[in-house]
Protein backbone atom coordinates (compact mmCIF):
# COMPACT_ATOMS: atom_id res chain seq x y z
CA UNK A 1 0.00 0.00 0.00
CA UNK A 2 2.63 2.34 0.43
CA UNK A 3 4.70 1.09 -2.10
CA UNK A 4 1.59 2.83 -4.38
CA UNK A 5 1.91 6.23 -2.11
CA UNK A 6 5.64 6.29 -2.87
CA UNK A 7 5.48 5.82 -6.16
CA UNK A 8 3.05 8.65 -6.96
CA UNK A 9 5.17 11.28 -4.20
CA UNK A 10 8.56 10.23 -6.24
CA UNK A 11 6.87 12.23 -9.08
CA UNK A 12 7.52 15.23 -7.13
CA UNK A 13 10.20 14.34 -4.81
CA UNK A 14 12.74 11.54 -6.53
CA UNK A 15 13.87 10.94 -2.42
CA UNK A 16 10.35 8.47 -2.31
CA UNK A 17 12.39 6.13 -4.95
CA UNK A 18 14.02 4.60 -2.23
CA UNK A 19 10.68 2.75 -0.94
CA UNK A 20 11.32 0.70 -3.98
CA UNK A 21 14.47 -0.94 -2.92
CA UNK A 22 13.25 -4.33 -1.98
CA UNK A 23 16.25 -4.51 0.96
CA UNK A 24 14.73 -1.45 2.36
CA UNK A 25 11.20 -3.06 2.41
CA UNK A 26 12.24 -6.01 4.12
CA UNK A 27 13.66 -3.77 6.77
CA UNK A 28 11.10 -1.65 7.63
CA UNK A 29 8.21 -5.22 6.98
CA UNK A 30 10.15 -7.32 9.65
CA UNK A 31 10.49 -3.92 12.04
CA UNK A 32 6.81 -3.07 11.22
CA UNK A 33 5.20 -6.71 12.54
CA UNK A 34 7.67 -6.68 15.51
CA UNK A 35 6.68 -3.05 16.64
CA UNK A 36 2.61 -4.23 15.90
CA UNK A 37 2.73 -7.59 17.94
CA UNK A 38 4.88 -5.86 20.58
CA UNK A 39 2.14 -3.28 20.85
CA UNK A 40 -0.98 -5.66 20.10
CA UNK A 41 0.11 -8.37 22.60
CA UNK A 42 -0.55 -6.98 25.55
CA UNK A 43 -4.14 -5.90 24.25
CA UNK A 44 -5.16 -9.44 23.08
CA UNK A 45 -3.52 -11.21 26.38
CA UNK A 46 -5.20 -9.29 28.26
CA UNK A 47 -9.05 -10.28 26.02
CA UNK A 48 -8.14 -13.57 25.63
CA UNK A 49 -8.09 -13.49 29.58
CA UNK A 50 -11.35 -11.69 30.02
CA UNK A 51 -13.46 -14.12 27.58
CA UNK A 52 -11.84 -16.97 29.49
CA UNK A 53 -10.18 -18.56 26.18
CA UNK A 54 -7.63 -21.00 28.01
CA UNK A 55 -5.31 -23.62 26.90
CA UNK A 56 -6.88 -27.29 26.97
CA UNK A 57 -4.56 -29.67 28.42
CA UNK A 58 -4.73 -33.33 28.01
CA UNK A 59 -4.85 -35.41 31.19
CA UNK A 60 -2.86 -37.94 29.65
CA UNK A 61 0.26 -35.23 28.85
CA UNK A 62 3.27 -34.96 31.15
CA UNK A 63 1.99 -33.39 34.42
CA UNK A 64 4.22 -30.94 34.65
CA UNK A 65 2.15 -29.54 31.53
CA UNK A 66 -1.50 -29.36 34.28
CA UNK A 67 -0.08 -25.74 35.42
CA UNK A 68 -0.59 -24.37 31.92
CA UNK A 69 -4.25 -25.08 32.14
CA UNK A 70 -6.33 -21.74 31.48
CA UNK A 71 -3.50 -19.95 29.83
CA UNK A 72 -4.90 -18.01 26.92
CA UNK A 73 -4.70 -19.49 23.33
CA UNK A 74 -5.34 -18.46 19.92
CA UNK A 75 -2.14 -16.23 20.10
CA UNK A 76 -1.48 -16.72 16.52
CA UNK A 77 -3.97 -14.20 15.70
CA UNK A 78 -1.20 -11.61 17.14
CA UNK A 79 1.06 -13.50 14.23
CA UNK A 80 -1.70 -13.39 11.64
CA UNK A 81 -2.35 -9.65 12.44
CA UNK A 82 1.43 -8.82 12.22
CA UNK A 83 1.97 -10.55 8.91
CA UNK A 84 -0.82 -8.91 7.05
CA UNK A 85 -0.51 -5.70 8.79
CA UNK A 86 2.99 -5.71 7.49
CA UNK A 87 2.34 -7.23 4.05
CA UNK A 88 -0.76 -4.90 3.46
CA UNK A 89 2.06 -1.92 4.18
CA UNK A 90 5.24 -2.66 2.48
CA UNK A 91 4.35 -5.70 -0.08
CA UNK A 92 3.42 -5.16 -3.92
CA UNK A 93 -0.36 -6.43 -3.75
CA UNK A 94 -0.38 -7.10 -7.59
CA UNK A 95 2.33 -9.89 -7.33
CA UNK A 96 0.77 -13.22 -7.17
CA UNK A 97 3.39 -14.96 -4.99
CA UNK A 98 2.03 -12.24 -2.16
CA UNK A 99 -1.33 -13.07 -2.93
CA UNK A 100 -0.98 -16.96 -2.65
CA UNK A 101 1.30 -16.72 0.67
CA UNK A 102 -1.98 -14.24 1.72
CA UNK A 103 -4.40 -16.87 0.53
CA UNK A 104 -2.79 -20.04 2.64
CA UNK A 105 -2.38 -18.32 5.50
CA UNK A 106 -5.64 -16.64 5.93
CA UNK A 107 -7.02 -19.87 4.82
CA UNK A 108 -5.45 -22.10 7.24
CA UNK A 109 -5.64 -19.94 9.77
CA UNK A 110 -9.36 -19.87 9.56
CA UNK A 111 -9.46 -23.26 10.05
CA UNK A 112 -7.20 -23.47 13.25
CA UNK A 113 -9.71 -20.73 14.39
CA UNK A 114 -12.52 -22.77 14.18
CA UNK A 115 -10.47 -25.69 15.87
CA UNK A 116 -9.42 -23.86 18.91
CA UNK A 117 -12.76 -22.09 18.79
CA UNK A 118 -14.44 -25.43 19.14
CA UNK A 119 -12.17 -26.60 21.81
CA UNK A 120 -11.83 -23.15 24.03
CA UNK A 121 -14.97 -21.72 23.77
CA UNK A 122 -17.51 -24.59 23.03
CA UNK A 123 -15.50 -26.75 25.58
CA UNK A 124 -15.15 -29.94 23.10
CA UNK A 125 -11.85 -31.18 23.48
CA UNK A 126 -11.30 -33.18 20.09
CA UNK A 127 -12.02 -29.78 18.32
CA UNK A 128 -12.66 -29.71 14.91
CA UNK A 129 -13.19 -33.30 13.66
CA UNK A 130 -10.20 -34.41 12.13
CA UNK A 131 -11.72 -35.71 9.06
CA UNK A 132 -13.04 -32.56 8.68
CA UNK A 133 -9.70 -29.99 9.51
CA UNK A 134 -7.73 -32.28 6.56
CA UNK A 135 -10.80 -31.86 4.25
CA UNK A 136 -10.60 -28.32 4.60
CA UNK A 137 -6.56 -28.50 4.50
CA UNK A 138 -6.74 -30.23 1.43
CA UNK A 139 -9.44 -27.93 -0.53
CA UNK A 140 -6.97 -24.86 0.41
CA UNK A 141 -3.82 -26.61 -0.51
CA UNK A 142 -5.31 -28.55 -3.85
CA UNK A 143 -6.69 -24.88 -5.04
CA UNK A 144 -3.13 -23.15 -4.66
CA UNK A 145 -1.33 -26.30 -6.27
CA UNK A 146 -3.78 -26.06 -9.19
CA UNK A 147 -3.48 -22.19 -9.58
CA UNK A 148 -0.06 -22.48 -9.63
CA UNK A 149 0.53 -25.80 -11.84
CA UNK A 150 -1.91 -23.88 -14.61
CA UNK A 151 -0.59 -20.39 -14.01
CA UNK A 152 3.10 -20.96 -14.22
CA UNK A 153 4.44 -18.86 -17.35
CA UNK A 154 8.16 -20.23 -16.83
CA UNK A 155 9.87 -23.97 -17.13
CA UNK A 156 11.46 -22.91 -13.86
CA UNK A 157 8.03 -22.61 -11.80
CA UNK A 158 7.59 -26.27 -11.96
CA UNK A 159 11.16 -27.67 -11.31
CA UNK A 160 12.18 -29.84 -8.65
CA UNK A 161 15.53 -28.62 -7.21
CA UNK A 162 17.59 -31.43 -5.76
CA UNK A 163 20.35 -30.06 -3.06
CA UNK A 164 23.95 -30.50 -3.54
CA UNK A 165 23.26 -31.37 -7.76
CA UNK A 166 23.18 -27.87 -10.06
CA UNK A 167 22.31 -29.94 -13.18
CA UNK A 168 19.24 -32.28 -11.37
CA UNK A 169 16.48 -30.35 -11.82
CA UNK A 170 13.66 -32.18 -13.53
CA UNK A 171 10.22 -31.26 -14.86
CA UNK A 172 7.78 -32.42 -13.18
CA UNK A 173 4.86 -31.88 -14.60
CA UNK A 174 1.14 -32.51 -13.08
CA UNK A 175 3.04 -34.38 -10.16
CA UNK A 176 4.01 -30.62 -9.51
CA UNK A 177 0.07 -30.07 -7.94
CA UNK A 178 0.75 -33.75 -5.77
CA UNK A 179 3.96 -32.39 -4.44
CA UNK A 180 2.30 -28.90 -3.38
CA UNK A 181 -0.19 -30.45 -2.38
CA UNK A 182 1.81 -32.81 0.28
CA UNK A 183 3.67 -29.97 0.64
CA UNK A 184 1.73 -27.46 2.43
CA UNK A 185 -0.55 -29.94 4.54
CA UNK A 186 2.02 -31.58 5.51
CA UNK A 187 4.33 -28.50 6.90
CA UNK A 188 0.99 -26.93 8.55
CA UNK A 189 0.96 -30.60 10.48
CA UNK A 190 4.16 -30.92 10.94
CA UNK A 191 4.73 -27.31 13.08
CA UNK A 192 1.28 -28.21 14.53
CA UNK A 193 2.62 -31.27 16.11
CA UNK A 194 5.79 -29.37 16.63
CA UNK A 195 3.86 -26.65 18.93
CA UNK A 196 4.18 -28.48 22.22
CA UNK A 197 6.29 -26.42 24.52
CA UNK A 198 6.83 -22.75 24.87
CA UNK A 199 8.49 -21.14 22.25
CA UNK A 200 9.60 -24.55 20.44
CA UNK A 201 7.55 -24.08 17.34
CA UNK A 202 7.78 -20.46 16.93
CA UNK A 203 11.99 -19.63 16.99
CA UNK A 204 12.24 -22.49 14.37
CA UNK A 205 9.55 -21.20 12.12
CA UNK A 206 11.52 -17.61 12.29
CA UNK A 207 14.87 -19.43 11.31
CA UNK A 208 13.31 -20.94 7.95
CA UNK A 209 11.73 -17.69 7.22
CA UNK A 210 14.22 -15.91 7.44
CA UNK A 211 16.27 -18.48 5.07
CA UNK A 212 13.79 -18.31 3.04
CA UNK A 213 13.34 -14.56 2.42
CA UNK A 214 16.74 -14.95 1.19
CA UNK A 215 16.39 -17.85 -1.14
CA UNK A 216 13.31 -15.71 -2.61
CA UNK A 217 15.53 -12.45 -3.11
CA UNK A 218 18.37 -14.96 -4.61
CA UNK A 219 14.95 -16.37 -6.90
CA UNK A 220 14.21 -13.07 -7.77
CA UNK A 221 17.71 -11.80 -9.25
CA UNK A 222 18.65 -13.02 -12.77
CA UNK A 223 22.08 -12.80 -11.71
CA UNK A 224 22.23 -14.73 -8.56
CA UNK A 225 19.90 -17.28 -9.50
CA UNK A 226 22.18 -18.19 -12.46
CA UNK A 227 25.35 -17.86 -10.40
CA UNK A 228 23.56 -20.52 -7.92
CA UNK A 229 21.76 -22.57 -10.61
CA UNK A 230 18.82 -22.06 -9.10
CA UNK A 231 15.25 -21.33 -11.39
CA UNK A 232 14.69 -17.64 -12.23
CA UNK A 233 11.71 -16.47 -11.37
CA UNK A 234 10.78 -13.25 -11.73
CA UNK A 235 8.96 -11.35 -9.31
CA UNK A 236 9.50 -14.28 -6.47
CA UNK A 237 11.79 -11.21 -4.73
CA UNK A 238 8.43 -9.80 -3.21
CA UNK A 239 8.08 -13.33 -1.32
CA UNK A 240 11.08 -11.50 0.82
CA UNK A 241 8.73 -9.26 2.42
CA UNK A 242 6.28 -11.95 3.45
CA UNK A 243 9.05 -14.16 5.20
CA UNK A 244 10.76 -11.02 7.17
CA UNK A 245 7.04 -10.42 8.48
CA UNK A 246 6.57 -13.71 9.94
CA UNK A 247 10.21 -13.28 11.39
CA UNK A 248 8.91 -10.27 12.98
CA UNK A 249 5.66 -11.21 13.73
CA UNK A 250 7.22 -14.37 15.11
CA UNK A 251 9.81 -12.55 17.12
CA UNK A 252 7.06 -10.40 18.64
CA UNK A 253 5.04 -13.23 19.44
CA UNK A 254 8.02 -14.86 21.18
CA UNK A 255 8.27 -11.92 23.56
CA UNK A 256 4.96 -13.38 25.16
CA UNK A 257 5.74 -17.24 24.40
CA UNK A 258 8.96 -17.45 26.13
CA UNK A 259 9.22 -19.72 28.81
CA UNK A 260 6.89 -19.68 31.03
CA UNK A 261 4.42 -18.39 28.23
CA UNK A 262 2.13 -15.92 28.81
CA UNK A 263 -0.44 -17.18 25.66
CA UNK A 264 0.17 -20.07 23.01
CA UNK A 265 -0.42 -19.84 19.15
CA UNK A 266 -2.65 -22.42 19.28
CA UNK A 267 -4.02 -24.44 16.02
CA UNK A 268 -4.82 -21.06 14.38
CA UNK A 269 -0.96 -19.56 14.70
CA UNK A 270 0.76 -23.12 14.25
CA UNK A 271 -1.77 -24.67 11.41
CA UNK A 272 -0.71 -21.15 9.35
CA UNK A 273 2.48 -20.87 9.73
CA UNK A 274 3.38 -24.44 8.84
CA UNK A 275 1.28 -23.78 5.39
CA UNK A 276 2.87 -20.59 4.93
CA UNK A 277 6.09 -22.19 5.22
CA UNK A 278 4.88 -24.84 2.53
CA UNK A 279 3.63 -22.94 0.09
CA UNK A 280 6.30 -20.54 0.28
CA UNK A 281 8.90 -23.47 -0.50
CA UNK A 282 7.04 -24.36 -3.31
CA UNK A 283 6.75 -21.12 -4.66
CA UNK A 284 10.66 -20.94 -4.54
CA UNK A 285 11.09 -24.49 -5.45
CA UNK A 286 12.48 -25.59 -2.37
CA UNK A 287 10.80 -28.23 -1.30
CA UNK A 288 13.44 -30.66 -0.49
CA UNK A 289 15.39 -27.81 0.98
CA UNK A 290 12.25 -27.40 3.13
CA UNK A 291 12.89 -30.98 4.74
CA UNK A 292 16.35 -30.38 5.70
CA UNK A 293 15.91 -26.54 7.45
CA UNK A 294 12.75 -27.64 9.06
CA UNK A 295 14.16 -30.77 10.33
CA UNK A 296 13.18 -30.42 13.79
CA UNK A 297 9.29 -30.52 12.58
CA UNK A 298 10.01 -34.01 9.82
CA UNK A 299 11.59 -35.41 13.75
CA UNK A 300 8.26 -34.68 15.86
CA UNK A 301 6.34 -35.83 12.81
CA UNK A 302 8.05 -38.87 12.46
CA UNK A 303 8.15 -39.91 15.74
CA UNK A 304 4.31 -39.82 16.08
CA UNK A 305 4.19 -41.52 12.77
CA UNK A 306 7.25 -44.20 14.44
CA UNK A 307 5.15 -44.43 17.98
CA UNK A 308 1.89 -45.01 16.43
CA UNK A 309 2.70 -47.78 13.92
CA UNK A 310 4.93 -49.20 16.42
CA UNK A 311 2.15 -49.61 19.14
CA UNK A 312 -0.68 -50.67 16.54
CA UNK A 313 2.02 -53.64 14.87
CA UNK A 314 4.27 -55.05 17.99
CA UNK A 315 1.58 -53.15 21.27
CA UNK A 316 5.31 -51.29 22.10
CA UNK A 317 5.98 -48.11 22.36
CA UNK A 318 9.24 -46.63 20.65
CA UNK A 319 9.32 -42.89 22.70
CA UNK A 320 7.83 -42.34 26.80
CA UNK A 321 5.52 -39.90 24.46
CA UNK A 322 5.10 -38.64 21.19
CA UNK A 323 6.00 -35.89 19.51
CA UNK A 324 9.70 -36.50 20.68
CA UNK A 325 9.57 -33.06 23.09
CA UNK A 326 7.75 -34.63 25.56
CA UNK A 327 10.27 -38.29 25.46
CA UNK A 328 12.61 -36.04 26.11
CA UNK A 329 10.43 -34.05 29.42
CA UNK A 330 9.79 -37.38 30.26
CA UNK A 331 13.19 -38.20 30.79
CA UNK A 332 13.76 -35.31 33.20
CA UNK A 333 14.71 -32.52 31.27
CA UNK A 334 14.01 -29.18 32.27
CA UNK A 335 11.38 -27.90 29.61
CA UNK A 336 13.77 -24.48 28.72
CA UNK A 337 16.19 -27.11 27.89
CA UNK A 338 14.58 -29.34 25.64
CA UNK A 339 13.30 -25.74 23.96
CA UNK A 340 16.70 -24.36 23.46
CA UNK A 341 18.13 -27.37 22.47
CA UNK A 342 15.82 -27.60 19.62
CA UNK A 343 16.43 -24.61 18.78
CA UNK A 344 20.23 -25.05 18.06
CA UNK A 345 19.89 -28.20 16.10
CA UNK A 346 17.51 -26.05 13.76
CA UNK A 347 19.77 -23.59 13.72
CA UNK A 348 22.38 -25.90 12.58
CA UNK A 349 19.81 -26.90 10.09
CA UNK A 350 18.82 -23.99 8.27
CA UNK A 351 22.67 -22.88 7.81
CA UNK A 352 23.00 -26.57 6.19
CA UNK A 353 20.04 -25.80 4.07
CA UNK A 354 21.70 -22.61 3.11
CA UNK A 355 25.23 -23.93 2.42
CA UNK A 356 24.02 -26.31 -0.42
CA UNK A 357 22.80 -23.39 -2.39
CA UNK A 358 26.49 -23.28 -3.19
CA UNK A 359 27.75 -26.83 -2.64
CA UNK A 360 26.04 -28.08 -5.97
Amino acid sequence: MLVYLAEYLAQFYSGFHVFSYLTLRAILGLLTALLFSLWLGPKLIERLQLMQIGQVVRNDGPESHFSKRGTPTMGGLLILFGIFASTLLWGDLDNHYVLVTLFVLGSFGAIGFLDDYRKVVRKDPKGLIARWKYIFQSVAALLVAGYLYFNASTPGETQLVVPFFKDIMPQLGAFFIVLAYFTIVGSSNAVNLTDGLDGLAIMPTVMVAGAFALIAYLSGHSGFAHYLHIPYLPGSGELVIVCTAIVGAGLGFLWFNTYPAQVFMGDVGSLSLGAALGVIAVLVRQEILLVIMGGVFVMETLSVILQVGSYKLRGQRIFRMAPIHHHYELKGWPEPRVIVRFWIISLFLVMLGLATLKLR
